[in-house]
């Protein structure tokens, strides 16, 4: 079933664009017809050894940003995918031709401005705090347990860890349990203020925390015993057994619960 539903994204125009970008060069070079159109004949059915390199490196670069992506969705991995690709065709494209490659970007402003990527659509229960007002939030109900998304807009890992948050918002929201986002890219001092490395190449986008009483106590990926962060996977199953989301809803719900019948004792009472 999860592989028809990302079978049915990559067919958005969004995706499917942005592959035949991903890809652009190389097909330029080696589709029939089309790369007497573009190069000289001589240069048709094959890369110069500067070109394999480029491609090469950027190869490299993918899996190394695959192996420590937060997810391991197809979504999650072409994203990332079209993502370095687009960059080394912009690489590629200009050190062709400088014609080309201004054409190239061009095209890659028009399609992120025009065409959006897709978003998910079903229902959630998620605030979104403006740099560092979650904690005034907390501060006006500390008893109110929240579960925080640290994200930026241009990370895949991010991007595909949206509708599961979502999910899980509509699932376990309470009044007294909470989700909530934090764009650290829009917000760089809220990145320094909750400890969130917010660079390229960060290995803490995203970051979910718990946050209980007003204070953090526990996030993924998290230190390891060596102070690095170890490798964590975005999925729902994990989420849930990471933070323990079962039974801190039964909590939360028990505390509902008890305060709904102390209130009705007190009405019947008066």
């Amino acid at each position: 079933m999860k592989v028809f539903e990302d079978i049915k994204m990559l067919i958005h125009p969004y995706h499917s664009i942005n592959l035949v970008m991903s890809l652009s060069f190389l097909m330029a070079r080696y589709v029939p017809g089309l790369c007497e159109l573009i190069f000289a004949p001589a240069q048709c059915g094959e890369l110069s050894m500067w070109e394999s390199e480029v491609l090469f490196f950027m190869l490299v670069i993918i899996m190394f940003r695959t192996r420590k992506s937060g997810s391991r969705t197809m979504i999650a991995y072409i994203s990332v995918f079209n993502m370095y690709a687009k960059l080394c065709n912009v690489v590629l494209w200009f050190s062709s031709d400088a014609v080309y490659g201004i054409i190239y970007i061009i095209i890659a402003i028009v399609h992120f401005l025009v065409v959006g990527e897709p978003v998910y659509s079903g229902p959630e229960k998620v605030i979104y705090f403006q740099g560092k007002a979650f904690d005034d939030e907390m501060a006006n109900d500390p008893q109110t347990v929240w579960f925080i998304t640290f994200f930026t807009a241009w990370s895949p890992a991010c991007s595909s860890l949206a509708p599961i948050f979502a999910k899980l918002s509509a699932e376990y929201s309470l009044d007294n349990l909470k989700f909530g986002k934090i764009d650290v890219g829009r917000y760089p001092d809220a990145a320094k203020h909750y400890h969130i490395n917010d660079t390229t190449f960060s290995l803490q986008l995203p970051t979910i925390s718990l946050f209980r009483e007003g204070k953090e106590v526990e996030r993924r990926p998290c230190l390891d015993a060596q102070a690095k962060f170890r490798k964590f996977y975005f999925t729902e199953d994990n989420i849930k057994a990471a933070f323990d989301m079962n039974n801190i809803h039964m909590e939360c719900n028990k505390i509902l619960e008890s305060k709904k019948g102390k209130k009705e004792i007190h009405a019947k009472s008066e």
